[in-house]
């Protein structure tokens, strides 16, 4: 709600102009004047910045992320459409290989999509909608040394830039900063004890390529997605084909200890026709390299558990990957920073931002989006060797086992995968792969029989033919 005590408008500062810090920032202009504070300088078109190395490789926003980028900024999917993204139907415009070796079947869901764009595209846009807002100012090539405030409560930050340092004040500093938040530090600097944190690392390693896409594909090719296998000795290895604007796809392949892709532009094609299935290596035989290849191996999930920490200061709240980064291939990273960021909004709509407990309620709401993509993600990728020096819960052992049962069932029944991709999408919460429809198909429920292979149409693939 609008904190009306005293005179002045309330003053509020977002730590990094990521997308979580974006999101966080068009919520809170509502409620006050806001400062990004960001350590890059921004590019001015959808380009490729430091602060951002993950933009290089595949993503995909889920239908839960659609949602919310739509209830913090109405229209914003269109526009970004309209820029050349695409909004793919979930599983219609999606071919995909399970964790478990079975190929979805083709089903379009209606109240399930994908946002299919490059992240410089996505990036760009989210930046221009947010930042021309006048209530938002944006200090550029600024470096947050620490919080200025004790136990009881942050009042400010204090950052550094070529004029050298200096203290900003704030009714509510927001962390967005990422996966490289430096918030437990900040808090143990005031007195508080360190949170407790767990990593979850498959060892995953990511190689992204560009091709100039057929032409006879553009704006119409699926999403073309071939998931690793968790289970057993080999390494796990997949990739994705993921058609972005400008006529290009977008080639991410991925592989865990022992199986990495490399920056060699001569393995790529071979790495890509030796997964499972050589599906994205037949795809992309004959197709025009746009570029080198890019690798990255920043792709642990790791959590920080700020809400179950016995005190909190005031006026100070920690967002998106800066809560919990995860495992890129679950593609759930951008979806769980416009989700915080609804989970703000709640908040605030109920709580002045100088009510005594705002920032703790703020933290413990942002926690449940967090807290199911890190269920999902963490379930399979504790059961790579190596991935946690924590064995995996009972509940997580289980979760595992169920999904795998879930999607080997969905992968051939319609109501099965519905409720497979409600969970998968972040729409709802895992408990409704326990309803009542969701059991009984996978005890019951029609099941056709499975695919022997990508179910691409005749036409696809010729129009795929370079």
């Amino acid at each position: 709600m609008p904190d009306t005590a005293g005179s002045r408008r309330r003053t509020a500062i977002v730590v990094g102009a990521s997308v979580s810090g974006l999101f966080a920032a068009a919520v809170l202009a509502d409620f006050a004047d806001v400062t990004v504070i960001e350590r890059d300088t921004l590019p001015a078109g959808p380009e490729a910045r430091p602060g951002v190395p993950q933009a290089r490789h595949a993503h995909l926003v889920w239908s839960g992320g659609v949602r919310a980028f739509e209830e913090l900024l109405p229209g914003f999917t269109d526009d970004v459409v309209a820029r050349g993204g695409r909004l793919l139907h979930i599983m219609g415009d999606m071919v995909s290989r399970a964790p478990n070796e079975v190929w979805f079947r083709r089903f379009t869901s209606t109240r399930h999509h994908n946002l299919v764009c490059s992240r410089n595209l996505l990036d760009h846009a989210l930046r221009e909608r947010v930042l021309r807002d006048p209530r938002i100012s944006l200090d550029e090539n600024a470096v947050v040394e620490g919080l200025v405030g004790d136990a009881g409560r942050v009042s400010g930050i204090r950052v550094r830039n070529g004029s050298g340092e200096r203290t900003l004040s704030a009714d509510l500093v927001i962390d967005a900063s990422g996966r490289g938040s430096r918030a437990p530090g900040w808090l143990e600097e005031l007195g508080l004890p360190r949170v407790t944190e767990r990593q979850v690392d498959a060892g995953v390693a990511y190689a992204t390529r560009l091709y100039r896409a057929p032409a006879a594909t553009v704006g119409t090719f699926p999403i073309v997605n071939v998931q690793a296998v968790p289970s057993g000795a080999a390494p796990g290895r997949g990739g994705i084909i993921l058609p972005v604007e400008d006529g290009r796809w977008m080639v991410t392949l991925s592989g865990t200890r022992g199986g990495e892709p490399t920056k060699d532009a001569d393995d790529f094609l071979g790495f890509a026709g030796g997964l499972a299935d050589p599906v994205i290596g037949d795809l992309i035989k004959g197709a025009e390299p746009l570029g080198g290849v890019v690798t990255t191996r920043s792709t642990a999930n790791r959590r920080r558990y700020y809400e179950q920490m016995r005190s909190w200061p005031d006026g100070f709240a920690v967002l998106g990957d800066a809560i919990a980064g995860f495992n890129p291939v679950y593609g759930h990273g951008l979806t769980v920073a416009a989700q915080c960021a609804v989970a703000l909004r709640t908040v605030l709509r109920s709580t002045a931002i100088t009510a005594p407990g705002a920032a703790r309620r703020i933290q413990r709401a942002a926690a449940r989006p967090v807290a199911g993509a890190w269920d999902l993600a963490v379930a399979q990728d504790a059961t790579y060797p190596g991935a946690t020096d924590t064995p995996p819960t009972a509940v997580e052992k289980f979760l595992a086992r169920y999904v795998d049962r879930a999607v080997t069932t969905g992968a051939r029944n319609p109501t099965a995968l519905g409720h497979l991709l409600d969970v998968m999408s972040l729409s709802r919460p895992a408990t409704r792969l326990f309803a009542p429809a969701m059991l009984l198909a996978m005890a019951f429920g029609p099941k056709a029989p499975h695919l022997p292979g990508p179910p691409l149409s005749a036409a696809e693939r010729e129009n795929a033919r370079p």
